[in-house]
């Protein structure tokens, strides 16, 4: 076998122990970093350095649901119908989510969550401005106040009785959309004050999904007005990093198995 091919399938074995473990983060590491991007959008009147969008800073139109559709397509959300006034536009949510050259900058991003009690991962602060002063900068405010995340991971979920026994709960403000496995299952559109939903692994069994098994996460979140951010998760469902990023507890779990794979392959070549 030469040295690429080798390198290439040590790297696949690789990510198969690290996918095929990586749900046992929550039983021994103590975080879980979700990965992602962030836009930074004009606020109104800062001269010809961006175009601002009507809806940063805009209308206060409360929660909005229905804003978009109920699936991701090619792994973003997409308007739904006819937007409802003051909360954006179909036109000006297309850029929301994308690198739009003149409306956004964009720069990577992370979030990570913390366990306590165990089994329980919370992030949570009620200044949520991981921009300020960087991109476009404060414009004047006191923060960064205008900007779009999207951050994804891996979701899955234990099923021990018939009940709702696993959580995912958001409280913030603005516009919030979960998507698990390209499935909405938080619709919290608009700008509002800080508000919450949740859903339960007996929400994800109606959609389709099964216990023990790993889902994309996909969290989608706009901060359009001054003057508060909030964002707060709490999770007991099963969470990790996405593939290619993992915990170190589950690199130390991961270890033997891997390296057995690795010891079995190099025999064989």
């Amino acid at each position: 076998m030469n040295l690429k091919n080798h390198l290439s399938q040590n790297r696949a074995l690789t990510l198969l122990v690290l996918l095929g473990l990586g749900w046992s983060t929550t039983a021994i590491g103590a975080s879980v970093t979700l990965t992602g991007t962030i836009r930074d959008f004009c606020a109104p009147s800062i001269g010809s350095t961006c175009t601002h969008l009507s809806d940063f800073e805009g209308a206060v139109p409360g929660v909005v649901t229905g804003m978009v559709g109920s699936t991701l397509t090619a792994g973003l959300p997409t308007a739904a119908g006819s937007i409802v006034a003051g909360a954006s536009t179909a036109a000006n949510f297309a850029k929301w989510y994308v690198d739009s050259p003149g409306f956004n900058l964009s720069t990577p991003t992370s979030l990570t969550l913390t366990e306590g009690p165990p089994g329980t991962f919370t992030y949570s602060s009620g200044a949520f401005f991981p921009i300020d002063g960087l991109l476009y900068g404060n414009q004047g405010n006191p923060h960064n106040y205008h900007f779009t995340m999207h951050l994804e991971g891996l979701l899955s979920f234990s099923d021990p009785t018939l009940g709702a026994d696993k959580l995912f709960t958001f409280t913030g403000d603005d516009d919030l959309w979960i998507f698990v496995d390209g499935k909405l299952v938080i619709d919290l559109g608009g700008v509002h004050g800080a508000a919450s939903a949740s859903f339960t692994e007996e929400d994800l069994k109606t959609l389709g999904l099964t216990a023990g098994t790993p889902y994309d996460l996909d969290i989608f979140f706009a901060e359009r007005h001054t003057v508060a951010s909030t964002f707060a998760i709490t999770t007991t469902l099963d969470i990790a990093a996405p593939p290619g990023l993992p915990e170190p507890g589950t690199l130390l779990l991961a270890f033997p198995a891997l390296a057995a794979l690795l010891s079995r392959r190099r025999g064989a070549s």
